[in-house]
């Protein structure tokens, strides 16, 4: 009962520190950058228009990234998705992600 409450505390504790933090690891970034190809893809595949997707997918980029700049990076990249013809998350992935 102790540890499972000393180990609910430290992910409180975690996950308290990591939202206040003020900047976005690389590796949030890379995982952001697969999470948009995934519902780019997605989205295309079940016929949604351009402007949705755009939508969709920058509302999670910007409850996902923290900095600004990093948010418009996001942003250009996910555009770049949107306007590619191909509809495959992987494909996506591997061309923009990397």
């Amino acid at each position: 009962m102790k540890k499972t409450l000393l180990a609910g505390v430290c992910v409180s504790v975690a996950a308290f520190a990591y939202a206040n933090t003020t900047t976005d690891s690389s590796a949030l970034m890379t995982q952001q950058c697969k999470i948009s190809a995934e519902t780019v893809a997605t989205l295309k595949s079940l016929q949604y228009g351009n402007a949705a997707i755009r939508k969709d997918v920058f509302s999670l980029i910007s409850a996902n990234l923290k900095v600004q700049d990093n948010r418009e990076s996001a942003q250009k990249t996910m555009n770049l998705m949107v306007d590619d013809k191909v509809k495959d998350a992987g494909a996506l992935e591997s061309k923009y992600c990397s």
